[in-house]
């Protein structure tokens, strides 16, 4: 009865949606207070009636109930439950449905908080959000549906795939989607906007705190991604340039880069046209990578369906969507009145190169992904993009951009001093060069070029601090002075300080972790031992081990330094009882930010089992990084400006046909 009951909720939200797409835009179209006044109570419903069906879905997964497809593909009674709940989106159909759990939530807060919004903006931006829901309702119900039944029941399920059996699918898919999906409301605003026929810094005030809530949970949910890869996959990796893990990463460059735009429009009214595009662009990446995922057209751990059916209906959906926004953009954009100038050094100077920066690295790997499934699909010939490419072309790119970040918040606003904001942060470029070499000198030394590439990234760590500290004038005030002027700083000043500490901090564990990192593999017997890193590894021997649905050979690992044991660990090879598909659980010990990573191998007919064993120096950095960026994220969301009072629009906007293009 559940089931049903959760089945019939995702059919009435359909019909929620459906109301929600026409009803308001007509009364936006004809300043109907009424039928405007219908778009936030219908879209919560359409919420509420689509949490219904996913916590049906949850309940029947929990209970193990085998007579739903869904969960006899998908699960298995003797898996943990936490496993089980994660298993709801641990697959095409479930994934699908927490996707639109996300987007009607999305839509459910724009109806909540956005009340300061103008009323025929506010209907405009449920109706596309809308809009977008009635498409992948019609997706999931048509091709996707999670709720089919089996008649008679099995008995057991076919079990979880056992890689997706991790915490870390608990947290990566949706810290993920709240991301990709978040910008669609970045996206509907950018729709409704052109449909309205006015863009100015009101709208930027307005879309700029949902950019930032979507840009941090994406790059949450991509460093827990590249963890959870790194850890659970045994190959020792954190990115591979992966076509779909490039799929999350286009959106985030776009992402940023409409950031940072939109601080620019929403300052200095200018880059309007150019802030819309990339909130068009920026969602538009988020489909591309639907697609990629759902529509079989890659191979990858990370791709979950290979049906052609659904792959042509999301191509349905990206075309209709991407290509009436584009053309909307294309028949409107002109009627725009552009924004005020600025000098090439200024603040808006240093975010343009920014954005300049990031649309070219977005394109680059836009291509090098796309290349070969365009290439193949014309000509039939397979090649394949890898990483020497992507880190040839986009490394290159980031150098500027990485240069230039520290600049970017010491310089003014319309009109900067390069030389000035110079010599605010000649003491960060030289402690930054001297943190360089230090940490080459600790590293017993490499290629030269490393300490640039390391110097890089202590450059953008104390750029950020220099920028605090010159907000509240230490060395020019007396200490009490300046630091009460820095606890008075606004949170975004913290949130923006942080974010750029991050991305620095990230930046130097890349760089320590490709250039020091060594790689050990051997065959190992009882009581053999490996110099790695510094540390002397022990091989103590196998061990069987019974686990809730696997079974498990386990090797023990005894660690020790100058003679004196410091940690030990167990590093296994499992198999899954139901699908008989063997992974590999390393074993991972962490000393200060750097790590061991111990992967097994292959038995020997000689008794002995091959080993592999990675020293990754700093290689924490990189995801403590993105913690820190997040965290940054966070705090410029809990700044009071970002929340309430949006400046309001002047009393009579002019209409946007009469307004002369600039």
């Amino acid at each position: 009865m559940i089931i049903e009951i959760g089945h019939y909720a995702l059919v009435l939200s359909l019909a929620t949606a459906l109301i929600v797409s026409t009803v308001p835009a007509i009364g936006a179209w004809r300043r109907d207070s009424a039928m405007m006044g219908l778009a936030p109570v219908a879209s919560l419903t359409m919420f509420v009636l689509v949490l219904i069906a996913f916590g049906a879905l949850t309940w029947a997964y929990v209970v193990s109930d085998f007579s739903l497809r869904n969960v006899w593909e998908n699960s298995h009674s003797l898996m943990p439950v936490v496993y089980k709940v994660s298993g709801v989106w641990g697959n095409h159909e479930g994934s699908m449905l927490l996707w639109l759990l996300i987007l009607t939530f999305f839509s459910a807060l724009v109806a909540l908080f956005g009340r300061n919004l103008p009323d025929t903006l506010r209907a405009n931006v449920l109706a596309v959000q809308a809009w977008i829901s009635t498409a992948f309702m019609l997706f999931i119900l048509l091709t996707s549906n999670p709720f089919l039944r089996l008649n008679p029941a099995p008995a057991e399920g076919q079990d979880l795939n056992p890689v997706l059996q991790d915490p870390g699918l608990a947290i990566h898919p949706p810290l993920l989607y709240l991301g990709y999906v978040g910008f669609s409301v970045c996206f509907s605003f950018a729709v409704a906007a052109l449909m309205d026929g006015r863009i100015d810094a009101a709208w930027a005030r307005w879309v700029r705190p949902w950019t930032l809530a979507a840009w941090t949970f994406l790059t949450a949910g991509i460093a827990m991604g590249s963890y959870w890869a790194y850890y659970e996959l045994g190959w020792g990796g954190w990115w591979f340039w992966d076509p779909v893990e490039n799929a999350s990463f286009m959106p985030w460059l776009a992402g940023t880069a409409l950031l940072h735009s939109a601080l620019v429009m929403e300052k200095r009214e200018a880059l309007k046209i150019w802030t819309v595009l990339l909130a068009i662009m920026t969602f538009s990446l988020s489909l591309l990578g639907t697609f990629l995922v759902r529509s079989g057209v890659l191979t990858s751990v990370h791709a979950f369906a290979t049906d052609p059916t659904r792959g042509i209906f999301i191509l349905c959906i990206l075309m209709l969507f991407i290509g009436g926004a584009f053309a909307l953009f294309a028949w409107r954009a002109p009627m725009l009145k552009s924004g005020g100038l600025f000098a090439p050094v200024s603040r808006e100077g240093a975010l343009v190169l920014n954005n300049l920066i990031l649309t070219v690295a977005t394109a680059t790997v836009l291509i090098g992904t796309l290349y070969p499934l365009v290439l193949e699909t014309l000509t039939g010939e397979k090649i394949s993009v890898g990483a020497p490419f992507f880190n040839l072309t986009f490394g290159l790119l980031m150098i500027p951009l990485l240069v230039a970040v520290p600049f970017g918040p010491m310089l003014a606003w319309k009109r900067g001093d390069a030389l000035g904001a110079l010599q605010r942060l000649y003491v960060a470029a030289g402690l930054a060069l001297v943190a360089g070499l230090a940490l080459y000198y600790v590293e017993n030394g490499g290629p030269v070029m490393a300490v640039f590439g390391m110097a890089l990234g202590f450059w953008g760590m104390f750029g950020a601090l220099a920028d605090l500290w010159n907000r509240a004038n230490f060395g020019k005030l007396p200490f009490n002075i300046a630091w009460r002027r820095l606890v008075g700083l606004p949170r975004s000043a913290f949130g923006t300080a942080l974010a750029h500490f991050g991305l620095g901090v990230t930046v130097l564990g890349i760089v320590v972790v490709t250039t020091f990192e060594t790689e050990t593999v051997l065959e190992m017997q009882l009581g053999s031992s490996a110099d790695v890193g510094g540390y002397t590894i022990v091989f103590d021997g196998m061990r069987d081990a019974v686990g809730p649905n696997y079974t498990e050979e386990r090797g023990h690992f005894t660690v020790s330094q100058g003679g004196v044991a410091v940690a030990d660990t167990w590093s296994s090879k499992r198999i899954y009882t139901a699908r008989q598909m063997p992974t590999t659980e390393a074993g991972i010990l962490t000393f200060g930010f750097s790590q061991l990573y111990i992967s097994l191998g292959d038995p020997m007919s000689d008794g002995g089992i091959v080993v592999r064993v990675w020293w990754k120096p700093f290689i924490l950095c990189i995801w403590g990084g993105a913690l820190v960026m997040m965290i940054g994220g966070f705090v410029s969301l809990s700044d009071r400006r970002l929340r309430v009072g949006a400046p309001r629009r002047k009393a009579k906007p002019v209409p946007a046909a009469m307004e002369p293009a600039e």
